[in-house]
Order: structure tokens, then sequence, then C-alpha cells
């Protein structure tokens, strides 16, 4: 079965750096694209960044500037958050986005904490 994997959370002081990755593992047939995803406690989940399948990027407002989304290989993204601020502080989840005729699916990873103190 395919899966997602987040690693890379954690806790950092106002102003600090992280970087996140996600790999998906097993095998499928169709094309993907990966985005990343947040909750903060009390919130709904909010969409933070993508890679579309044509290689642009898209990140919401507030991490703009702070954010950047890559990807390594086909199955791999990071994402380096910069200059963190106590706002940020959420679970992050990756989303893998199946496409294609056959191929309209969705998964999440389990998710990886990253917490800021000011």
């Amino acid at each position: 079965a395919v899966q997602a994997v987040e690693s890379g959370g954690g806790s950092v002081q106002a102003g600090g750096s992280l970087k996140l990755s996600c790999v998906v593992s097993g095998f499928t047939h169709c094309s993907y694209y990966m985005k990343w995803y947040r909750q903060a406690p009390g919130k709904e989940r909010e969409f933070v960044s993508s890679v579309e399948p044509d290689g642009s990027k898209t990140y919401t407002d507030s991490v703009k500037g702070r954010f950047t989304m890559s990807q390594d290989v086909y199955n791999l993204v990071y994402l380096q958050m910069n200059g963190l601020k106590p706002e940020d502080t959420a679970m992050y989840y990756c989303k893998v986005q199946a496409y294609g005729l056959t191929c309209n699916w969705n998964l999440w990873g389990q998710g990886t904490q990253v917490t800021v103190s000011s």
C-alpha cells in the first residue's frame, strides 16, 4: 500500500528554522504530487504549500518568503521553514494527491509536530 511519512518536526524558538521531509513509499501506477498542510489546536487544517505537476509552487500568504517547498525526487519533498513564529505551531501533514484517468485519490501522512516558542 502507498503511504506517506513525514519527519523533521521539533521545538524551536521564534526566528529558528526546521526542515520537514515527506517520503512516499509503496507501488502505484498513478502519477501524484504532494502538498503540505498544518493544523493548530482548535483550528481547521489549512493549506501551506504544494508542488504542482508542472513544477510550479504555491504557498499560503502567511508563509510566503519564509517557507520553501522543494522536491528532491518524485516521491520526496521538503519544507524548509525559516523565520518561524509562534503562530506556525501546528501538526504538519503531507498530502499525496494522485491524478490521471483512474487515479482520483489522495492520502495523508501521520503528521509531524512543530512547536515554536516565543
